[in-house]
């Protein structure tokens, strides 16, 4: 395993003291520095160097999207068959592909196959991602661990959107080469630590001795999670609450240019907040969600959290400039008091109401729900907030309320999935 003694003391104060959960911690911060360099100067490069118009990079994306929400279930059982390590050391390096092949688009077509890929590849990931941590990180710490990890990558992203800052600067095909070229090596870094985590999949056993190779294992008598209609429900409500995302990235800098006086920077400001929020809080947030009751509590006040943004934002659209970026601005606040918690609980709902042999197959479909809602929530957007105005905020605060308060009933009575010996399951 990489040792952390190369490191600046300050970093390795702020990296947990558990080596598992530090090892983690390192790849989410290596790859997210990288994502944020290329997702900055993404959209610039396609319009600037390679000459696509907004509208088609718009449909491209889209395209892309909806093929990314159907890459978790299959990507998911395809972990459970060979192991969450196996699959991730092989669409690590595909990753970095993907993103250098960018560099080589010249025309629409070929950029809807590359993103299409690249969706794929990355949600898919995202999911097999989420079944390793459940089997690397004892089930007692998940919650703390997965928060502590969001921080990470949250900060990461700040730092690689900082660090693209040089490559706007410049407005340069090399500019924005090199930030791609920086991309791929982020996922090729990331790799590389995985390679030094444990292999604690219950997909596979060892044959004879420690340093024995391993050999599949057939899970036995598993559930399957698309005859999981209570795993489907807890999906579809979480889901709804996940509309919080296109609010923030879509809803409200529409809402800003188009129906307040706020100025156009509030929108810079509402990131911040936003940011900052997740990176300091997300391990306190999480504290007290450790089991599924809890959980949905979780979900149902962040659900009113966030119908309290909303009706802030709504308020933002009949007052001056002042009164506007106020509303907007405390709006925010508690909007991301809101994704806190819900994304605490929907941590822990995945997680306890999974069976823990096919954590790949339902943190899949559990992944594929986020997506859904990433995807359809610009059109959701346009649908309430752009064509409706306050009213359609109303709506969204209705939605985020009904789906909040509807998890404790859908989850009443569940039992827990029974253990059945594996290290490092839940």
């Amino acid at each position: 395993m990489t040792s952390t003694a190369v490191l600046p003391s300050a970093v390795r104060r702020l990296l947990p003291a558990d080596p598992l959960l530090r090892r983690l911690a390192l790849m989410s911060l290596v790859n997210t520095v990288g994502n944020g360099l290329f997702v900055t100067v993404s959209v610039l490069f396609l319009t600037r160097s390679v000459g696509l118009t907004p509208g088609r990079i718009a449909l491209g994306l889209s395209v892309a999207g909806v093929c990314g929400v159907f890459a978790g279930v299959p990507m998911g059982r395809l972990a459970d068959r060979v192991g969450s390590k196996r699959l991730l050391m092989v669409v690590g390096p595909l990753e970095a592909l993907a993103v250098l092949g960018y560099a080589f688009v010249h025309s629409f077509a070929a950029f809807v196959a590359l993103a299409c890929v690249a969706t794929v590849l990355e949600r898919g990931a995202a999911a097999v991602r989420s079944a390793l941590i459940a089997r690397t990180l004892p089930a007692e710490t998940q919650v703390r661990s997965r928060s502590l990890l969001r921080s990470v990558m949250n900060a990461g992203l700040v730092v690689g959107s900082g660090g693209a800052a040089l490559a706007l600067q410049s407005d340069s095909y090399a500019g924005y080469v090199t930030m791609m070229v920086l991309d791929a090596a982020s996922f090729l870094g990331a790799t590389a630590l995985l390679a030094g985590l444990p292999d604690r999949d219950p997909t596979v056993r060892r044959t004879a001795g420690p340093e024995a190779p391993v050999a599949p294992v057939a899970p036995v008598g598993r559930r399957t999670v698309l005859r999981d209609r209570r795993y489907l429900l807890v999906t579809v409500l979480h889901a709804l609450l996940e509309l919080q995302l296109p609010v923030l990235t879509v809803g409200i800098p529409l809402w800003i240019v188009l129906a307040t006086d706020a100025p156009a920077a509030v929108v810079a400001a509402v990131d911040v907040v936003n940011c900052l929020l997740v990176v300091v809080f997300q391990v306190r947030a999480s504290r007290g969600v450790d089991d599924v009751p809890s959980a949905a509590r979780a979900c149902a006040r962040g659900g009113l959290l966030l119908a309290g943004g909303c009706l802030l934002y709504a308020v933002a659209g009949s007052g001056p400039a002042a009164v506007a970026t106020a509303a907007v601005l405390v709006g925010a606040l508690v909007h991301s008091l809101g994704e806190l918690l819900t994304s605490a609980g929907g941590w822990t709902l995945s997680l306890d109401l999974a069976d823990p042999r096919s954590h790949g197959e339902y943190q899949g479909v559990f992944m594929s729900g986020q997506a859904a809602a990433h995807v359809i929530g610009p059109l959701v957007i346009s649908l309430t907030v752009v064509a409706h105005g306050a009213v359609g905020w109303a709506v969204l605060a209705g939605v985020f309320v009904l789906a909040g308060a509807a998890l404790p009933a859908a989850v009443r009575h569940t039992e827990q999935p029974a253990a059945i010996g594996l290290p490092g399951t839940r």
